[in-house]
């Protein structure tokens, strides 16, 4: 190795490739660049790892996690910029060095308080990262509820920014999707902080089936329109049905979030759509919703990215318990659903594997047992964790 070309050396690790794992390595970094790694010791003055394991930074596409920073209590509104820098320090401590932040692209009377707020929280981003506040790399992911009246005016106010990497097409009507089960989705909001009374939610599920027959299918056309427009992938949301796969292999669906069944899993697999699924249906063992378990995807090779969504640390769990649930998937597949696989698809070709010309995110991690902590993040080759 060519000394002088490296900024950064860390030896003695458990390199964690896109297809393997090499026991003990190390990896060279110059330029936030990975200019060079091999097996065995690594040159002298590197730093050492302690056997820990060495992997690409983990990379989220759907977290909305953000709001609980904003709205930390119900209508209590917390300053975004700051919210934003919180949020951020969060993930990068669970590993996360590039994230897609979900943000609810439409306005409900009545409902959540974060509703509505999506041009404030991306101008906050925008403010932090310009800043230099930001310890992760961000992006946005525009989560777009379809039956609602002012979706696509809101969609098209942030289609354009050059952070947006990721459009969902939601409906959460009762009755259909994730709450085909209506009971289910009552329960989730009598749950919610400031739960909802019976007699409010009939209010509310009698306006969104309104919303829906008035709204739902030329919002739809628009908003696929409009991501075809600005080129940006698009992701179906809960598919259920043979009918939910036909429409998402007519939108050019890219990625297929949360599917709630088999059949919709495998219809959309052999159609070649990418499975989303939350990290912590697999770290909890099943969904909260009642609907298909991850591991049972995974068992039928229908798993291809893990999301932390409600919980960030959960992406490295869950992609570290994988192999304990589904033998056949070895830790290299597993890390690969929370970092190459959820990179390239949407087009960051950049980074998510540890391999020569990649950007330098990478993360080392202490595993004892079943528990595993982040001790050291890197950006592009700086140290922000």
């Amino acid at each position: 190795m060519n000394a002088n070309m490296s900024d950064t050396v860390i030896g003695n690790a458990r390199l964690v490739l896109a297809d393997r794992v090499i026991e003990q390595g190390w990896v060279a970094i110059a330029g936030g660049r990975i200019v060079e790694l091999g097996e065995g010791a690594a040159p002298a003055g590197g730093l050492d790892a302690g056997g820990d394991l060495l992997m690409p930074g983990l990379v989220e596409l759907h977290t909305d996690h953000l709001e609980a920073h904003f709205v930390p209590r119900p209508k209590v509104y917390w300053d975004p910029v700051a919210a934003v820098i919180s949020y951020d320090g969060q993930l990068a401590t669970a590993g996360i060095t590039t994230v897609l932040d979900s943000l609810r692209v439409w306005s409900e009377e009545g409902a959540e308080g974060v509703d509505g707020q999506a041009n404030l929280l991306a101008e906050a981003i925008a403010i932090a990262r310009d800043g230099g506040l930001l310890r992760s790399d961000h992006f946005l992911h525009l989560r777009c509820e379809v039956p609602m009246p002012t979706v696509v005016e809101e969609a098209r106010q942030l289609a354009g920014r050059p952070d947006v990497r990721l459009m969902s097409l939601m409906d959460h009507t009762p009755g259909q999707r994730q709450f085909r089960d209506e009971g289910k989705l009552r329960d989730y909001y009598r749950g919610k902080s400031g739960g909802k009374t019976d007699a409010e939610l009939d209010v509310m599920f009698a306006r969104r089936f309104a919303y829906q027959q008035a709204h739902a299918a030329p919002n739809m056309r628009d908003i696929v329109a409009l991501a075809k427009t600005h080129d940006v992938p698009l992701a179906s949301h809960d598919d259920t049905t043979e009918e939910n796969v036909a429409d998402a292999i007519k939108d050019g669906i890219a990625v297929a979030e949360f599917p709630t069944t088999m059949e919709a899993a495998r219809g959309l697999h052999q159609a070649g759509i990418s499975i989303l699924m939350g990290a912590p249906n697999v770290v909890r063992g099943g969904s909260h919703s009642g609907n298909i378990a991850a591991v049972d995807l995974a068992r039928e090779g229908l798993l291809d990215i893990l999301s932390s969504d409600y919980v960030p640390s959960s992406l490295l769990m869950g992609a570290l318990q994988l192999p304990q649930r589904v033998p056949s998937i070895d830790l290299a597949a597993a890390v690969r659903t929370v970092t190459k696989a959820p990179a390239d698809a949407v087009g960051l070709l950049d980074r998510g594997e540890i391999a020569l010309g990649k950007r330098a995110d990478l993360i080392r991690v202490h595993v004892v047992g079943q528990l595993s902590v982040v001790r050291s993040v890197w950006r592009e080759g700086l140290r922000v964790a």
